[in-house]
Parts: structure tokens; sequence; C-alpha cells
């Protein structure tokens, strides 16, 4: 349980350090002239990616969840994997990267890392669907894994990803 619980914290560090780097980011943008999108669903998304670290923890302590080695530890292995991932993303947008969705109008689209695959249009979101799984389950909440899997379903494909796909097309260069 210390174990899980360090995991937790640590995913919610990287989190904090995400919107430090985002921050600096849409200062870029800004500067650049860059139009904000979608600013209604943010705080969905920040609601719904914090309390799903409070639900793994929760959940895990309310219900007494076993760790169960068969299961935690692949699921560990996956969602450290997806630590690494997110920073693939990251780097590989550089300064365009951003919690939001802010978009620098005529400045093209990155083509680097997992951005190169056209057939991938938004790797992040994957990720963070996969993160969505492994985590929870690397000590048995799947009440928390199920229900994060929906919601950010939802919100993904409901709201993110076509204001995303919105801003991109009214910004690309001619």
């Amino acid at each position: 349980m210390i174990g899980y619980l360090a995991l937790i914290l640590a995913t919610g560090i990287e989190r904090i350090a995400e919107l430090v780097i985002s921050t600096r980011h849409a200062d870029w943008a800004f500067q650049r002239g860059g139009v904000e999108t979608g600013r209604g669903h943010f705080p969905w998304m920040v609601a719904l990616h914090t309390g799903f670290l409070l639900a793994c923890l929760g959940e895990v302590v309310l219900f007494d969840r076993p760790f169960l080695p068969a299961l935690g530890w692949p699921m560990l292995v996956i969602a450290l994997l997806c630590q690494v991932g997110r920073a693939w993303v990251i780097v590989s947008l550089g300064k365009q990267w951003n919690t939001r969705v802010i978009v620098v109008p005529g400045m093209p689209l990155s083509r680097r890392g997992p951005y190169r695959f056209d057939w991938l249009p938004h790797p992040n979101y994957l990720i963070v669907a996969i993160e969505g799984i492994a985590l929870p389950l690397v000590h048995s909440a799947w009440v928390t894994a199920i229900a994060f899997t929906v919601l950010n379903a939802i919100l993904l494909l409901g709201f993110r990803i076509p204001a995303e796909d919105r801003a991109l097309r009214q910004a690309a260069p001619a």
C-alpha cells in the first residue's frame, strides 16, 4: 500500500510539473498570437484528472483492494511506460505542447516523435487512456479504471478532440 501511495504521489507531482511547463508554453504561444479554444471543457479535464488520482487511492483504501502480483506488476510496467510516452509527447511537441488547446496561427503541425504517424493523430490521448486503465489496476482499483475510462472517453471524444481538431484546421498554414 505504501508503494502505491508513493506511485500516485509521484504521478501527482509529475502532473504539477506538466502544469508548470504548460503555463510556460501558453505564455510563449500567446506572445506569438496563439489562440485558445475549448476553454469550457478544460476545468472538467482538470477535475477528472485530479479526481482520478484521488479515486485510485480512495478505492484501494476504502474497499481494501489487494495488490495482486499477476495483475499489479504488469500494470505497473505499463503505467511507467505511459510516463515515458507522456515525456516523449512533450519533448516531441516542444513549445507547442500544452494542457490547453492553444494554437499559434500559421505554425506547422509537429511531425516529430509519435506525431509522425498519420494513423495516430492524438497519441497523447491514447497514452492517457492506457494509463487510466493501468494505474488503478496496479492495486486492483477496477471501479476507478472503468469510471475514468468512460468519463475520459466522453470528455475526449465529445469535447476535447473535436475542439483541438477544429483549432488545428483553422490555424493551419494555407
